[in-house]
């Protein structure tokens, strides 16, 4: 069983299940960072994390100019062109 972890500040938690796998993940992973404070350190750890359990899946680091923006248009362009899945960090 897997626990996930809901950084929201619930006073119950939710209670949430992990959608079956329809089959392997394969292909380019863009993890994206939106400049938030600790952002960083969460896309490390789950970099460093996607490496063990998928080593044959490619993965990508972006970050936007800052995050009282919205993502350039270029970038989006540039992360939809290059990426078949995306993990946008959102951390403080």
């Amino acid at each position: 069983m897997e626990t996930i972890l809901d950084p929201t500040d619930e006073a119950v938690p939710v209670s949430r299940q992990i959608t079956p796998r329809t089959g392997p993940v394969s292909g380019v992973l863009g993890l994206m960072d939106i400049r938030k404070p600790r952002g960083n350190i969460l896309l490390d750890e789950l970099e460093r994390l996607l490496a063990e359990r998928l080593p044959d899946l490619d993965v990508r680091r972006y970050a936007k100019p800052t995050f009282t923006k919205p993502c350039p248009e270029p970038l989006r362009a540039q992360i939809r062109d290059e990426c078949d899945y995306l993990v946008e960090a959102l951390a403080d």
